[in-house]
């Protein structure tokens, strides 16, 4: 499930506190199973770096690795274990995908079957998608059909979707869809004779030795067992699970929740006919729409070549909203090994982990371990507020044994957050333009978005863009939306096609930047996985400069 957090109503800024350095910390990692002594001690690095999670590896039906890290709960200081329950967002599209393969082998629809025909209640142009381009996100739809936590009937969400643009016709472009996803759900509901929630339960998930692979994170069937607390960028806990429902923003595209054992074990499954036939296995297993860069997108997955790994692997991800946790999960078919990572911390999330161990680990060589810690400085001395010829300016301040530098104007966004290799300056105009074109209400997204803002903050008398960084893969622009009740600050995220992926509004905290000191007043980001900005900022009298790779900026500090 991609993040898509609602428009917040003032009174969301009432969240639980940030977790400050008095938190409890477990001082030892946590291991809920046997993992050997070289990866335990990789993985106790990463876990001193800031990584908070759980992790299976298995070879067949053997477990290699199955162990877990940092603390499921801080305020209790209870440990993550292998028995901890995570919430994986959008790894819940490889389950609705096998659920409509599952109705292929029993013969109760086709492939190219129509929505339309399916689900005669549909309206729209999306009626002429059929199910395999609903599930290679070929459908044509953009933009979302509701939000995480908001109560959607089965019949709203049809109406809903029914409604959604197309940004082309069915079977012409790709473009990522969680709605696509919760349309497929719809069609299981309808088809299986059974609520989408039953099917998954009991044709989906049992696992060969008669178990279930965990639940749902909100509503009935619950995943069972103790849950990790999600804590999210800006330092509050995620959500709970104990969302009422009706489920249907997320059904399909998001919701479910296990243990990484389980994600692990019932992907071995998946793969090797216990879930599905041999036949749809194979077919769930082969990429349908090539996304460039040795990647093809798979039903529920992405299919990579050999590039990466020295072998093909499918993977699939999911996390970020409102819960905080993030998963991932790779096959590999040549060994017939499954890694499956969750984290519910984001300074080291378990896509950052992979990204980082996973080449490493796939040819059973030593794992790298974070990159260099911090050494001792005097943190108060670089402290206050420094501005920019060009106008933008920096707040400095000690946090969490480093600094934390909070960046205002477009400028000084643009030197702390340089863009990351393979995105463009044109990239960044062309996605500031496109959050321009929304938050003007040129599309019905955009006139979605500009009502919910009004209802909250009062009409809209202007939006002054606030810079723009990476982070997470995804592109987000910061925005002061001026209001009848003053200015707010927010970011979006927005696909290829102008359609909302993400969104915070009020943000939770302006761009910010944690830095930990390198000696003689240098700092560098605190960020072990190294997928952060690639910049060193340094302190001399009253100078404050910013070296990326376009170059320095020097700002002085004020008074």
């Amino acid at each position: 499930m991609k993040r898509h957090l609602a428009i917040l109503a003032a009174v969301a800024l009432l969240l639980p506190a940030a977790c400050t350095e008095d938190s409890p910390q477990p001082s030892e990692p946590s291991r809920g199973g046997a993992c050997p002594r070289e990866l335990d001690a990789a993985f106790s690095a990463w876990a001193g770096a800031g990584f908070s999670g759980s992790i299976a590896v298995a070879t067949g039906e053997r477990f290699d690795c199955l162990a877990a890290y940092g603390s499921a709960d801080d305020a209790s200081a209870t440990p993550n274990t292998d028995a901890t329950v995570f919430s994986i967002g959008s790894i819940t599209k490889a389950f609705t995908a096998a659920a409509i393969y599952h109705l292929v082998d029993d013969g109760r629809l086709r492939l190219d079957d129509r929505a339309g025909a399916l689900l005669p209640e549909l309206r729209g142009p999306v009626r002429e998608a059929t199910v395999r381009q609903l599930l290679l996100h070929t459908s044509g739809l953009n933009g979302t059909h509701g939000n995480d936590t908001e109560p959607l009937s089965r019949e709203a969400a049809i109406a809903a979707i029914g409604e959604l643009e197309l940004v082309a016709a069915p079977g012409k472009r790709y473009l990522y869809s969680n709605a696509g996803y919760t349309l497929l759900a719809l069609i299981v509901d309808k088809v299986s004779g059974a609520s989408y929630r039953d099917y998954i339960a009991s044709r989906i998930l049992p696992l060969p030795d008669g178990r279930r692979a965990g639940g749902f994170w909100a509503g009935k069937p619950a995943a069972p067992g103790p849950r990790a607390v999600g804590y999210l960028d800006g330092g509050g806990t995620g959500e709970r699970g104990d969302f009422a429902g009706p489920h249907w923003a997320v059904e399909g595209n998001g919701g479910l929740a296990m243990t990484m054992k389980d994600l692990a074990t019932w992907t071995h499954a998946l793969f090797t006919g216990a879930v599905v036939s041999a036949g749809s296995a194979a077919a769930i297993a082969k990429p349908g729409r090539d996304l460039g860069g040795g990647r093809g997108e798979a039903p529920g997955w992405v299919a990579f070549d050999a590039s990466r790994y020295g072998e093909p692997f499918l993977a699939t991800a999911g996390g970020g909203g409102d819960v905080g946790h993030n998963a991932v999960v790779v096959w590999l078919p040549g060994q017939r090994r499954t890694i499956a990572i969750a984290s519910n911390k984001p300074k080291v999330s378990a896509e950052r982990l992979l990204e980082a161990i996973g080449p490493a680990l796939v040819k059973g060589k030593p794992l790298p371990t974070p990159s260099a810690e911090a050494v001792r400085g005097d943190l108060t001395a670089a402290a206050g507020t420094y501005t920019l010829g060009t106008g933008g300016s920096f707040r400095v301040s000690a946090r969490d044994g480093g600094l934390a530098v909070v960046a205002t104007g477009t400028d000084a966004v643009a030197a702390l957050f340089p863009p990351r290799e393979g995105v463009s300056d044109g990239d960044l105009r062309r996605h500031e333009e496109a959050v321009r074109e929304l938050l003007a209400g040129r599309t019905r997204e955009g006139r979605q978005e500009r009502e919910a803002f009004e209802s909250a903050f009062g009409p809209i008398e202007g939006v002054a863009m606030a810079g723009t960084t990476t982070s997470g893969g995804e592109l987000r622009t910061y925005v002061t939306i001026t209001g009848g009740r003053g200015p707010v600050l927010g970011w979006y995220a927005l696909n290829e096609a102008g359609g909302v992926e993400a969104a915070e509004v009020p943000a939770s905290e302006p761009p910010t930047l944690q830095l930990l000191p390198s000696g003689e007043g240098r700092y560098h980001p605190d960020d072990p996985a190294g997928a952060g900005p690639a910049v060193t900022v340094a302190f001399a009298g009253d100078r404050m400069t910013v070296t990326g790779p376009a170059g320095a900026a020097t700002a002085r500090r004020a008074g």
